[in-house]
């Protein structure tokens, strides 16, 4: 399919004068959701079409189409030509041309599409029926339990007039589970995910779903009698998850060089310290330091090399993220960041897999290093602006006194500047950990992405009570 499709691509480009970019995806999504025993998702939806991008007189011009033959390519091509003569006099200034790089040629797939496929319905169905009952089954105290099973299989087919020639396969299944514990008037809510690139044995790679969902059930219980921690400023050690939603949501947007151009607190600052020595932040395609991340992807959706990024190296902002027109403006070369959720969509500049770089210490040593402080665990929500503000809701605490690990304790909220938090960081693990792999980030419209690291240690300021 990969070479007919790229053929095909290819011989719609000829005679094209001007830079043109088009790109065939083929998208199968399945969820399946259960809920007090009973199945209330099932749902299988296909997409597919062909985008067409193109500069002409210094103006882009887009255009789509869900039939896949050469005259209606044609045709996408011809209203392209149309939308971006019609947006030239909108125009402030040129576009420059895309910036010069190698594109990839070739066909690129990620393991796992042919598990997932071999995987029948009725398993996939048995998962998330076995995960609730276990969750709604584990505790008296327990009220309700949900399960969710998805999965995402991506095909594309990328070809430019100026060396572009590439395919991509693959699969990113997905997992939830959640429970809802009740006491008298007290309630509590806790959940665990899973989302990778590959396949099963890879999304359950550390823990069964019956361990996650046994967990779910057991930390909302547990929560019910938990007290509040004191608000104020903290020490803290913040686990995997919720260093990967701070390196995204707070710092990996402010780097995204069209927020950068528009003026995010980014801007200015390449070169400049933006953390302590010991943070070393990074973007990249490919899956480091452990497997399956969820933001995977060898190529992105201009059919550049999705490689690694560093953002930050030892405090310092060396980098941002760039597709191939903001990167011709920097004067730089893209990072391979440029990715459309579906076909009718534009490519935009966004995250991959994100995170902060592992250290030398072990946890226990960073707690050993408290005094007075806590452990936070389970990222849940929040949200960031383009200044580097931040608040996130985390599930639960775990106090640390006298350097040793005390009592747990409800959800709270955080806030602060990500930069001022990087730079407060004074310990980092060795232990590593993807922890974000079943979220979707939203820019307009959603992208797949991971983030995470290690532990870190480091000051932010604590919603509790006074």
């Amino acid at each position: 399919m990969s070479a007919e499709m790229r053929a095909l691509l290819r011989s719609c480009l000829e005679g094209r004068p001007e830079f043109v970019e088009l790109r065939w995806h083929s998208r199968e999504s399945r969820s399946l959701a259960v809920e007090k025993g009973r199945l209330e998702v099932a749902a299988l939806r296909r997409r597919e079409g062909v985008a067409v991008r193109l500069l002409r007189g210094g103006t882009l011009g887009f255009s789509s189409t869900s039939e896949v033959s050469k005259s209606a390519i044609l045709a996408a091509v011809l209203r392209a030509e149309r939308a971006a003569d019609q947006s030239k006099k909108y125009q402030r200034s040129p576009l420059p041309s895309p910036a010069m790089t190698t594109m990839a040629t070739g066909d690129f797939a990620e393991p796992g599409v042919a598990a997932v496929r071999a995987t029948s319905l009725e398993e996939k169905i048995e998962l998330v029926r076995h995960a609730e009952a276990v969750a709604r089954g584990a505790s008296t105290e327990i009220t309700t339990a949900t399960s969710a099973y998805s999965e995402i299989l991506d095909r594309k087919a990328i070809v430019t007039s100026d060396g572009g020639d590439c395919s991509l396969e693959l699969v990113r299944p997905e997992f939830r589970v959640s429970a809802v514990a009740l006491r008298q008037a007290k309630r509590q809510t806790a959940g665990r995910t899973l989302g990778v690139t590959g396949d099963f044995q890879c999304l359950f790679r550390s823990q069964t779903s019956t361990a996650l969902a046994t967990e779910a059930a057991r930390t909302a219980v547990d929560l019910l009698g938990a007290g509040r921690p004191s608000a104020g400023r903290a020490k803290v050690i913040l686990a995997p998850a919720i260093v990967g939603l701070l390196v995204h949501e707070a710092i990996g947007h402010t780097v995204e060089a069209d927020f950068v151009m528009a003026g995010s607190v980014a801007a200015g600052k390449l070169g400049q310290r933006v953390g302590s020595e010991l943070v070393t932040l990074a973007d990249s395609g490919a899956s480091e330091f452990a497997p399956g991340a969820g933001g995977t992807l060898p190529i992105d959706d201009e059919g550049v090399p999705a490689g690694r990024t560093v953002i930050i190296r030892q405090g310092i902002l060396e980098s941002y993220l760039h597709d191939r027109f903001s990167a011709a403006h920097f004067g730089v070369a893209p990072t391979g960041s440029a990715r459309a959720w579906e076909y009718s969509d534009l490519p935009l500049i966004r995250m991959r897999n994100t995170y902060l770089e592992p250290g030398t210490s072990d946890l226990e040593e960073l707690v050993a290093g408290i005094d007075d402080g806590y452990i936070l665990l389970g990222a849940r929500n929040g949200q960031a602006d383009a200044t580097g503000e931040f608040m996130f809701n985390v599930e639960r605490a775990q106090r640390i006194r006298g350097g040793k690990r005390a009592e747990l304790l409800q959800g709270l909220s955080i806030t602060g500047q990500a930069f001022e938090v990087l730079r407060s960081v004074d310990g980092v693990s060795r232990e590593f950990a993807w922890d974000l792999g079943a979220g979707y980030c939203g820019k307009g419209q959603p992208a797949k992405v991971d983030a995470g690291g290690p532990w870190i240690r480091c000051e932010v300021t604590l919603g509790g009570t006074q």
